[in-house]
């Protein structure tokens, strides 16, 4: 799903006085709130959905895939997201169905 298809799906089933510009505004502001809080190094949990969270990468050799030699990638931070059970259930029922399980 594409972000202008989740702001048309909230559309869709907000009431009628909203504006479609204020969904779009409603959905800047959630992912401008989790984005900040990943910058803080907080935790962002979203219950029955899933948990967004900072895990430190270590400094390390890599190696340039294109010539071979030899690199140094820094230690980095990079955003983590692990999905709730809810989520993991919803998905591995649609799974089955797709497949006629």
């Amino acid at each position: 799903m594409l972000r202008s298809e989740l702001v048309r799906a909230l559309r869709a089933s907000s009431p009628d006085d909203v504006k479609p510009a204020q969904v779009e505004a409603m959905v800047d502001i959630v992912f401008e709130s989790i984005c900040a809080a990943l910058e803080r190094g907080d935790r962002v949990e979203l219950r029955g959905f899933g948990a967004f969270s900072v895990r430190e990468r270590d400094a390390r050799q890599g190696r340039n895939p294109r010539t071979g030699v030899s690199v140094d990638v820094g230690a980095k931070r990079v955003p983590f997201f692990k999905a709730g059970k809810e989520l993991r259930h919803k998905v591995n029922l649609g799974a089955g169905a797709a497949r006629g399980d």
